[in-house]
């Protein structure tokens, strides 16, 4: 796995990982319809681990997680970044220098049929070394633990499908605020063993790979502001999973021994939407 470590794709994580669903009402004939406007979310999170896929992407420091989205009529357009505020080189004090690690840019087209959210979307992934880009489409049911089904297709560097389930439901605490749970299992299929291999083989890697339960809380400091704390879990589901992702492990990468496959990490993230 020569360059997996410059590969922080976002579980995107970042901002499409919730999908909206709406309704749709008619406008009553003595009224106009009421005007679609655009709409802006800015948002940064401070994690105490970065985590894509089940791959530790960052070791023993804070990452800043800046994001911006604008969105009209269905479409939505995302800067999403990653900064490492001491990126993790083993026996280095203080740790390396390139501490701004990825930028993502991702466009997608929101629709509604019947009970169905629909999602396709492009996403182009700047990082350190060769960068990459996929396209995806996403299901939500907007019925009981709003089951969610997303196909990624990498046709560039890391060419191969990510495939992901969740299922997510909000228990209510207060009139505002719940406690949002969630959980999704993801599987791996590499086109080739030059994008992921199994660990000690020239064979491609394919199998149902990680997951992932997250817990959190929104707390609307006003109608534009809210602060959210979140609390995640990400293991390995199989054993050929865990052999991979230990071997891409930071400390692994960088010279050291043993490595993690399971991660706990959490943080907070402020949001602003208008």
């Amino acid at each position: 796995m020569k360059t997996k470590k410059y590969i922080n794709l976002a579980v995107v994580a970042g901002a499409l990982s919730c999908l909206q669903l709406g309704g749709i009402a008619r406008a009553d004939e003595d009224k106009p319809a009421a005007e679609d406007k655009p709409t802006a979310n800015l948002a940064v999170s401070a994690l105490s681990k970065y985590v894509w896929r089940g791959f530790e992407l960052s070791k023993d420091s804070i990452v800043l997680q800046p994001s911006a989205t604008v969105a009209y009529k269905g479409f939505s357009a995302n800067v999403w970044g990653n900064m490492d505020t001491n990126v993790y080189v083993q026996n280095t004090e203080g740790g390396g220098s390139n501490n701004w690690t990825e930028t993502d840019l991702t466009l997608a087209y929101d629709w509604t049929i019947g009970p169905v959210g629909l999602t396709a979307g492009y996403i182009y992934y700047s990082v350190i070394g060769p960068d990459t880009q996929e396209v995806f489409a996403r299901a939500a049911w907007h019925t009981l633990l709003t089951p969610t089904l997303t196909v990624y297709r990498d046709f560039d560097h890391l060419a191969g499908w990510y495939v992901t389930l969740g299922v997510s439901h909000t228990l209510p605490i207060t009139e505002k605020i719940g406690l949002s749970l969630g959980a999704q299992v993801g599987y791996l299929a590499a086109d080739d063993a030059s994008s992921y291999a199994k660990v000690n083989t020239a064979e491609a890697y394919r199998g149902f790979h990680d997951g992932l339960l997250t817990a959190s809380i929104a707390f609307p400091v006003n109608q534009y502001i809210t602060i959210t704390p979140i609390l995640n879990y990400s293991f390995a589901l199989t054993e050929n999973a865990r052999d991979l992702i230990k071997v891409n492990s930071q400390e692994v990468l960088n010279g050291g021994n043993g490595g993690d496959s399971n991660f706990i990490y959490g943080g907070v993230t402020v949001t602003m939407a208008f």
